[in-house]
């Protein structure tokens, strides 16, 4: 394990080997003289603010002798620089070589001193590269803030910090990786969110052993969770929005934020969460309620209204006289079955050829694509029209509310009732229909404490009413049930 001594140049000869200062082209090592001491610097290329190390360096050459002022060598000497001499924000005396090499990693200046000992100032100087806090594609509003999470973790905290001004926000710091060392947050407001579950989740995170967070927060994700394969309801809810960010932790959740990636997970959440938008909330209550139905409403349909309309043409006896017109006047040359599902494997192959078309381009060719494929597909016989409207409209219908995971749950699910109509008709899908009700009552929420389906099952009324209605603020508790 890697010590410092009381010997600045043996220091300086471990710390280059650690760090492979002649391997690695962008970790520089600067050399200065504070006028008869000599201190060394290290930083990352890319990571350190120029402009103010620059003023620092200028700094330190005005100064007649690194321990001006000090009386002694080692720690006192370190202390009483970085107390007087060093006009910086944040700096920090350590002698713990993990701690320094993780933070240089980081972005941090390491500086060692001729008199400083075995101990060494970590300045923190960093900026890292970022893009705007824009809106986010995925979550627009049609009023409301325009700014939107980043991949810089101390963006995101400070944009959640500026929406809540209180003492009682909690910020705790996890580095989890042996080799990332990635920065993880968990954030919550004392007092309001449940003390337990703060704690399973923080030694859950302290917990966590794995080399990197390759992908993230769905590293973390599949780290910290335990997903059963079979059942495809997602279990954490993200967001990119400061604004959802701040309502979800008055309202009692926990958020956790990753760095290097945008998206901020929402600890519990239930399948109803899923379905609130911030819209909902930037229009008066009638209006935000009568969005909320329908988004439920038509949401849902997407997972049923393929199935019953092929169960209803497998059983025209169960169409009233004023309904006949769904009936299909041919079938085509291939099963109905067999073209429900070629076109949802359609759909997802536009989908997927959309997302690597160039921008530019992309809206035009998958709009183009889908009609041109459509109709060739109607002419040719391999399809017919009503498998084409019903799927458009499923299709289209998903992107009522933004998860991604739970739109695919839905298509899974829709695809078994399908096929389970297919093989066993109206027995079929009565069992399907069971099925999906057993995995949304038997998938419990993170701390699972809590049904997937609150405040469904166990029934709480008003929390039920306050998820389909829109309540005026005023009426609103100013705090939330703890979850």
């Amino acid at each position: 394990m890697l010590e410092l001594c009381k010997d600045y140049r043996e220091n300086v000869g471990r710390i280059d080997r650690a760090l492979r200062v002649e391997e690695n082209f962008d970790i520089i090592k600067k050399t200065l003289y504070v006028g008869t001491h000599e201190t060394t610097l290290y930083y990352i290329d890319g990571f350190v603010d120029s402009t103010s190390m620059n003023k620092l360096m200028i700094y330190f050459l005005s100064l007649k002798s690194l321990g001006e002022g000090s009386t002694g060598n080692g720690e006192d000497a370190v202390r009483y620089f970085a107390e007087h001499h060093l006009p910086h924000v944040e700096a920090e005396v350590t002698k713990n070589t993990s701690t320094m090499i993780q933070m240089l990693l980081s972005g941090t200046t390491l500086m060692l001193g001729e008199t400083f000992g075995e101990y060494a100032i970590v300045i923190d100087s960093r900026t890292y590269p970022a893009r705007s806090v824009a809106e986010p594609e995925t979550d627009r509003v049609m009023m409301g803030s325009r700014d939107g999470f980043v991949e810089t973790l101390v963006f995101n905290t400070a944009m959640i910090r500026r929406r809540i001004r209180d003492t009682n926000l909690t910020m705790k710091y996890f580095s989890i990786g042996s080799h990332s060392k990635t920065d993880v947050v968990l954030c919550y407001i004392d007092g309001i969110a449940d003390g337990d579950y703060v704690k399973t989740l923080t030694k859950k995170l302290s917990s966590i052993k794995t080399g990197a967070l390759t992908m993230g927060h769905e590293s973390l994700a599949e780290l910290l969770i335990k997903q059963r394969w079979y059942n495809p309801f997602p279990k954490i809810r993200y967001t990119e929005r400061p604004d959802v960010a701040g309502a979800q932790l008055l309202e009692g959740s926990v958020l956790i934020v990753c760095d290097n990636s945008p998206e901020v997970m929402v600890l519990p959440s239930t399948i109803f969460d899923f379905m609130q938008e911030t819209n909902d909330f930037y229009f008066p209550p009638l209006t935000g309620t009568y969005i909320r139905f329908v988004r439920h409403i038509v949401f849902w349909s997407t997972l049923f209204l393929v199935p019953i309309w092929f169960l209803l043409i497998r059983n025209p006896e169960f169409i009233p006289g004023w309904l006949r017109f769904i009936l299909p006047q041919d079938t085509g040359r291939i099963p109905i079955y067999v073209q429900l599902i070629l076109v949802e494997f359609m759909i997802d192959g536009l989908r997927l050829a959309s997302m690597n078309t160039p921008s530019m381009l992309s809206n035009s060719l998958s709009v183009v694509g889908g009609l041109i494929l459509g109709d060739f597909a109607v002419s040719i016989g391999w399809l017919i029209p009503e498998v084409i409207l019903y799927m458009a409209f499923v299709s289209i219908a998903n992107f009522t509310q933004r998860s991604y995971e739970l739109g695919y749950a839905f298509k899974f699910l829709r695809i078994l009732l399908v096929t389970l109509v297919q093989f066993l008709d109206l027995i079929g899908f009565a069992v399907g229909t069971g099925i999906i009700l057993i995995l949304l009552i038997s998938n419990k929420t993170v701390n699972g404490k809590r049904s997937y389906l609150y405040p469904l099952f166990p029934f709480d009324g008003k929390a039920l009413l306050s998820l389909f209605v829109r309540l005026r603020k005023d009426r609103l508790q100013d705090s939330k049930v703890k979850k």
